[in-house]
């Protein structure tokens, strides 16, 4: 079993045509997102890398309990990597609405300008729960951890000719503003508790773990290295690329990485 993780390039509307190191875009492609494939050893998480020149659409996911038959919701959280100046994240709203407000603002896209919109930087972190409703904006790179599901409800999509899903993301859409304790500025070092569960744990190393981080992490684990390396059974994982081991005691940091598990 390789360490390594394949990785799968996503065209979207809304992608780049050029993508920072160690990153290559097929020609005639816009690139938004790098998926690294989930493998059985670990298959309940999907780690992507998201790039953004426009708008993504306004958008809402369910919770387990929501999700189809036999099927995962989807809850997410996001890094913030690099953001160009005046790039936000539109997450929640300014003031609670009813279910048919919303509606209303959704069909006639005014749902963009209830959104709460945050300025972001590079090292803001954000948990976005299953049914908030959230935008991101342009100009922005970041990673998302988030449950393995691909079941996206889109409200309002800047009139581009893809289907919306206006009356299941309301029946799952909470109509109200997002908590302020969702969201924090990541410190440049050391070691950081970022989610701890319910659904998945993520915490940003720097370095080797401490007694305390090998004993919360006590199943396979997921590394995503931010910068320097990691070694995996014998094999090296770069920034760029995401691994998989059987338990973090297999998991040899260099440097500043992100360690992620289901819960």
């Amino acid at each position: 079993m390789s360490a390594l993780l394949p990785i799968r390039m996503v065209d979207r509307p809304w992608g780049r045509t050029s993508l920072p190191a160690p990153f290559v875009i097929p020609a005639g492609q816009r690139i938004g997102e790098v998926w690294f494939e989930p493998q059985p050893l670990l298959d309940q998480l999907l780690v992507k890398y998201i790039f953004t020149s426009e708008a993504l659409s306004v958008q809402v996911h369910p919770a387990d309990d929501q999700a189809p038959a036999g099927q995962r919701g989807k809850e997410e959280c996001w890094l913030v990597l690099d953001a160009e100046p005046g790039a936000r994240l539109g997450i929640g709203f300014d003031r609670a609405h009813s279910a048919e407000a919303l509606r209303a603002a959704a069909r006639d896209g005014s749902i963009e300008k209830l959104l709460t919109w945050h300025p972001v930087q590079t090292g803001d972190f954000f948990s976005i729960p299953a049914g908030t409703v959230h935008a991101i904006g342009a100009g922005v790179a970041l990673i998302e951890v988030q449950q393995n599901s691909d079941i996206t409800y889109r409200l309002y999509d800047y009139g581009r000719p893809r289907e919306l899903h206006l009356e299941a993301g309301m029946a799952v859409a909470r109509c109200q503003p997002y908590p302020p304790t969702l969201h924090r500025q990541v410190p440049g070092s050391g070691h950081v508790v970022l989610v701890d569960g319910p659904l998945f744990r993520l915490d940003r190393l720097d370095g080797p773990p401490d007694a305390a981080t090998r004993a919360r992490f006590d199943g396979p684990v997921l590394a995503i290295p931010l910068d320097g390396a990691v070694r995996i059974a014998g094999e090296t994982i770069l920034p760029g690329q995401c691994g998989q081991a059987a338990s973090l005691d297999a998991v040899e940091i260099g440097g500043r990485c992100l360690i992620a598990q289901g819960c």
